[in-house]
């Protein structure tokens, strides 16, 4: 056998490796090989075309960010139209489509209902299992193709499996991006001081219109499958919308997560009501549930009108979105002296809360929207994220509508601000700003810092109003007669605050260096310079290559907390801290390195357990080596449930993520 046909043969054992573990990380999200032993297939794949340039296929994993920056889209008519679907808004609305379906076929319809994914709406073309072009959906008519755009696409089948597909194929579905993608697109946004995209939607779309690929590359799109264009011989193999979705499935896409086959309309509501109940605890945005009737005969016995089929509809969710007034913009100035525009509006329910402010971000972001005061704006908002102004009614501009105007000095303490080179927010650079020192401090005394119960912002207003607090430090030289001086304050409630400062003198160590406000350091990076250091002696004395070896401190990181550190104010600040009896506690460790219990390991805590809060679990975990997390995915080891667990819990069982309660994490550990 020569050489060049064993080379070929290597490279082809390569490609169907790697595609193989793409699929059970990005399709099942059950990995069954290390990063490091995945990277080492792939550069070996790498190398190999490299050398043998013979070998080349535009579909290899190695060119899924192969193809070179585009001019300009090339427009795709779509041989059968993307159709939209009626909207149904309310139950009676549901039970109406369901008399029009059950006048034709029958009592007890089956129905398929799925999320109604918030993303944008694309086509993928197959010949012979191979991709050969995408295009979005446009108007329904004509598209754009966006084939380089979609091949970076993770769990996107590049290659199909199974043998189940005809020869040509049109599969179509939804790219979004899970939330968590989505923050992270847009922090990086902010970094780089261009405008955050206002939602997932508009990110995802905006992303695949991209003509560079290598941009979509960077944003881990994800696509599911909702369905396909099939030719007579497939429908009669596959003659319902369920069983191409299973089909789908098996030839590698991800398909419309938890779908459900149902039969008439009071088992369809209930699907309904349930996906409502646990929407914003899902990781992609979902504006609704899409109903279909499952059988082909029966859609073709319904047809189509206008631009929608009659066989199906989208539920919308009670409205997340809402029409406001915007009636004015103040300024705000955080701790770190960061100004942000907040939209003061009419007052609007939005998803059951009456909202009055919603944030504008920055002056990239209201120049992108156009917003002016007096406009009708678009308000959106999700669980309890605070609100977003999403877009402008420009038809409703009122005459007179008020350019918004950023100032050029602190509002409060009117010093010139400042705007790094790179950065979209303009600063106070004042650190004995008012506004800045009560934020600090509010910052620092909060449950989550040092906890000093009871001193809340009104305290600190007053405080810093009347000179007697102005830093950190200053918190423990306050004494009753000071409080009695401010109007209303009695003996007790004077003994009270001071009792609750003279109790936090000894926080955890990740605690107070959360409290420190060090740009960057939020409260696990606070715990893990803490794991770390152990002491504030020690970290004062580190050096940038000491602050490199923390876990998940990069450069950007390290080079804040340095700043932080090297300035003489804050050091003195901690050197007073300390002369007033502040000593923050190291954080317990059993066993350091590979000997710890928990090494190597990452848990998630959800629910209420039976002796632990939330944070002594997490303290626990930490303290014998393991690693916490917020959310539960692929890699987490264990998943530590309480009492009223939700989502996670859910989630962890369709990942086969082991579960322990708080007895056998004790157990586990060893105690």
């Amino acid at each position: 056998m020569s050489k060049n046909v064993d080379v070929s043969k290597r490279v082809e054992k390569l490609r169907t490796e790697i595609r193989e573990h793409d699929y059970k990380y990005y399709v099942l999200d059950r990995p069954t090989l290390s990063d490091d032993a995945y990277d080492k297939l792939f550069r070996e794949l790498e190398k190999l075309e490299r050398e043998n340039p013979a070998l080349a296929d535009t579909l290899s994993p190695t060119q899924r960010v192969g193809g070179a920056a585009l001019s300009k889209f090339t427009k795709f008519k779509h041989a059968t139209p993307m159709l939209s679907l009626q909207k149904l808004h309310a139950t009676e609305e549901v039970g109406e489509a369901f008399k029009r379906w059950e006048k034709h076929l029958g009592a007890n319809v089956a129905v398929v209902a799925e999320p109604k994914l918030d993303g944008i709406a694309i086509t993928m073309h197959y010949t012979h299992g191979r991709l050969t072009m995408a295009a979005t959906r446009g108007d329904g008519t004509t598209g754009a193709v966006v084939t380089e755009n979609a091949k970076t696409i993770g769990n996107l089948p590049l290659i199909l499996r199974g043998k189940d597909l005809p020869a040509t194929c049109e599969v179509r579905g939804e790219v979004v991006f899970l939330l968590e993608d989505f923050n992270k697109v847009n922090e990086q946004l902010v970094l780089k001081g261009e405008a955050p995209f206002a939602n997932p939607r508009n990110a995802a779309a905006g992303t695949m219109r991209q003509l560079d690929p290598k941009i979509a590359a960077e944003r881990k799109l994800r696509f599911f499958a909702h369905g396909a264009v099939l030719d007579a011989a497939t429908e009669k193999t596959h003659p319902s919308h369920g069983e191409t979705l299973t089909m789908l499935e098996a030839a590698g896409f991800s398909v419309s997560p938890g779908w459900k086959k149902l039969r008439g309309i009071e088992a369809t509501l209930k699907y309904f009501e349930k996906l409502e109940e646990k929407r914003n605890a899902l990781p992609f945005e979902i504006d609704g549930s899409v109903v279909k009737v499952d059988s082909y005969r029966e859609q073709r016995e319904l047809g189509t009108v206008a631009r929608s089929p009659r066989w199906a509809a989208a539920y919308k969710f009670r409205a997340q979105e809402a029409n406001t007034k915007l009636e004015d913009v103040v300024f705000q100035v955080g701790r770190t002296g960061a100004v942000t525009p907040v939209a003061i509006l009419a007052p609007v329910s939005v998803g059951g809360v009456v909202v009055q402010r919603a944030v504008l971000h920055n002056e990239d972001q209201v120049a992108a929207l156009d917003v002016r005061i007096g406009d009708t704006v678009i308000v959106k908002r999700a669980g309890d994220v605070i609100p977003d102004i999403v877009s402008v009614v420009v038809e409703l501009r009122p005459r007179g509508a008020k350019a918004i105007v950023f100032p050029k000095k602190c509002p409060v303490c009117e010093t010139t601000l400042l705007k790094p080179e790179g950065e979209a927010v303009a600063r106070c650079p004042n650190v004995e700003c008012p506004a800045r020192v009560q934020e600090s401090l509010r910052h620092f005394a909060s449950k989550r810092a040092m906890n000093i119960e009871g001193l809340g912002e009104k305290w600190l207003e007053l405080f810093v109003q009347n000179g007697f607090v102005k830093d950190f430090a200053s918190i423990y030289d306050l004494e009753k007669a000071d409080l009695l001086k401010i109007d209303r304050q009695g003996d007790r409630s004077a003994e009270k605050l001071l009792e609750a400062i003279e109790r936090s003198k000894n926080p955890p160590l990740g605690r107070f260096l959360f409290g420190l406000g060090i740009r960057f350091v939020g409260e696990r990076t606070a715990e893990l310079l803490a794991l770390r250091f152990r002491s504030v002696e020690r970290l004062l004395a580190a050096t940038d290559e000491d602050l490199l070896t923390v876990d998940e401190v990069g450069e950007r990181v390290a080079a804040a907390v340095r700043e932080f550190l090297d300035d003489k104010r804050n050091r003195k600040v901690i050197a007073r801290l300390l002369e007033r009896g502040v000593h923050p506690e190291a954080p317990e460790t059993l066993g350091e390195g590979e000997d710890a219990p928990f090494a190597g390991k990452t848990f998630v805590v959800t629910g209420t357990l039976p002796t632990f809060s939330r944070e002594d679990a997490e303290k626990f975990i930490r303290a014998r080596g393991g690693k916490v997390t917020s959310s539960v995915s692929k890699n987490t080891s264990y998943l530590v449930v309480g009492e009223s667990a939700g989502s996670k819990l859910e989630k962890a069982k369709t990942l086969g993520v082991a579960q322990l309660t708080e007895a056998e994490l004790r157990s586990l550990a060893g105690e």
